[in-house]
């Protein structure tokens, strides 16, 4: 019996409208008026877009799935020391007693230490992690959970004295496996979520992956509860991908340039040399001036490898456009944290610099390949808002960052749909032959273009599967 979907009158590219045949994981037939087989499901299009699915090239699925379970302490719910004291107090505690906050910004309340927690919350062990993703902050009785006075994680920051502070700097698992268990959180919630956006390919940017972790992904694609393909850039450097179509793949390697303390040159310059013995391309968290110019002179003196990409780049200068362009690695940006925290960046970042911000349009112009990513569940995780974003550029207050910055939506959209390999490359299309990935929208591209919004998708469909659809 003959199985398999037809998509009865899609429209294609923005202009074509037809049927499309969907079999064995693959587009096979593009043309009109085709013939519903036998045990053919049928799809009416009714004109809707139908287009590759959306890949988004830099997501952290696990601290997705943990934050769906947290109190949010930054704004926009939470913006003052009271208002996050209330959420503290009405917030469950999981099933080990521990309060999670997520979500943090220090217009609430200033930068948090145990004391500063103690004084919003102290009957129950409370972890807050900053809106950045780097920083966890716990007060006194979380400390004592811990017992960080004899932890020798080097991200307990201590005091002169040698007394932990209660902040962790870029400890995640260390901290998950003394709160939530060595298991890491469900994904089968984050993958319906992520299908209903339409998003087909992940990129998990999270660095240094432990195999439970890896283990844990691996174990989610197989089972359908994540349905996406994903890639991981956190795969060790030496790993060996399982293999098979619902397996996750290595991408490649992360490194990160902290904030908080860059590596010196030599150091940067080895570890990029280590990725290439090992056959990987680097993917760079980057988001400050001083980062950007270390890694363009690291790997001026490695060397450029097809696939290397720089995360975030958050402030990238006008002259370094040029050199970004011969070295040859991607943009891997999130207009959307313009949209989210916009207005914070035009108060705390020197107005030289607004100019520099999340460019994007200056990039592609200049030939650099940029694709457009969420950073979820630190920025926006919907792709339509991001792309809105990249058009638009407008702060919560309406401020415009970087006028001139601005992409079409048309761009926009295609920089979602670059390869999960090839980020910024070519987008991909509904062709016969290519893969079933694919996501149709209730309206036509232009009307879709016009007024970006998650609500437009119609159905998603992974390795020619229907993984989502919106309730009739």
């Amino acid at each position: 019996m003959t199985t398999g979907v037809l998509l009865r009158d899609a429209e294609l590219d923005g202009r074509t409208v037809t049927d499309v045949r969907v079999r064995g994981g693959s587009v096979v037939e593009i043309g009109g008026r085709l013939t519903a087989h036998r045990g053919e499901y049928v799809l009416d299009a009714r004109g809707g877009a139908l287009l590759a699915g959306l890949c988004d090239h830099h997501v952290h699925l696990h601290a997705m799935a943990a934050a769906d379970r947290s109190v949010p302490c930054g704004p926009p719910a939470v913006t003052t020391p009271e208002g996050l004291a209330e959420a503290l107090a009405h917030a469950p505690a999981d099933e080990r007693g521990w309060v999670r906050g997520i979500g943090y910004a220090e217009d609430v309340a200033g930068l948090l230490d145990s004391v500063a927690l103690d004084r919003l919350h102290a009957a129950r062990p409370v972890r807050v992690q900053h809106r950045g993703g780097a920083l966890w902050m716990v007060n006194s009785a979380g400390a004592q959970a811990l017992d960080l006075a004899r932890a020798d994680h080097a991200g307990v920051e201590r005091d002169g004295r040698g007394r932990p502070t209660g902040r962790l700097w870029r400890a995640d698992d260390w901290l998950r496996t003394r709160t939530s268990g060595a298991r890491p959180p469900d994904l089968r919630p984050v993958g319906a979520r992520l299908a209903g956006l339409g998003i087909t390919h992940l990129t998990d940017a999270t660095p240094d992956l432990s195999a439970t972790a890896i283990d844990a992904i691996g174990e989610a694609m197989r089972t359908g509860a994540l349905p996406q393909r994903v890639r991981l850039l956190g795969a060790p450097l030496h790993w060996t991908a399982p293999g098979g179509p619902r397996s996750p793949t290595a991408g490649p390697y992360k490194i990160v340039l902290a904030d908080s303390g860059l590596p010196g040159f030599d150091a940067l310059v080895e570890r990029i040399r280590a990725a290439r013995r090992a056959g990987r391309a680097v993917a760079v968290h980057c988001v400050t001036r001083e980062a950007l110019f270390l890694l363009t002179a690291a790997l001026d003196a490695v060397g450029g490898r097809a696939g290397d990409r720089i995360e975030h780049a958050s402030l990238v200068p006008a002259e370094s456009i040029p050199r970004l362009r011969d070295l040859g690695p991607a943009v891997v940006t999130q207009p959307g944290f313009i949209a989210d925290r916009g207005d914070d960046y035009l108060r705390d970042v020197p107005a030289p610099d607004h100019q520099d911000l999340y460019r994007v349009r200056s990039l592609v112009e200049g030939g650099v390949p940029v694709a457009l990513a969420s950073d979820a569940p630190y920025g926006p995780v919907d792709p339509w808002r991001v792309i809105d974003a990249a058009v638009r550029r407008r702060t919560r207050s309406g401020q415009v960052v970087g006028p001139g910055e601005g992409l079409t939506a048309l761009q926009a959209l295609d920089a979602f749909l670059g390869p999960p390999d090839d980020p910024g490359g070519p987008p991909r299309r509904v062709t016969r032959g290519a893969p079933a990935d694919l996501v149709l929208l209730r309206v036509p591209r232009a009307a879709a273009l016009e007024r970006p919004s998650a609500d437009l998708v119609a159905a998603t469909l992974i390795a020619g599967a229907v993984v989502w659809s919106r309730p009739h």
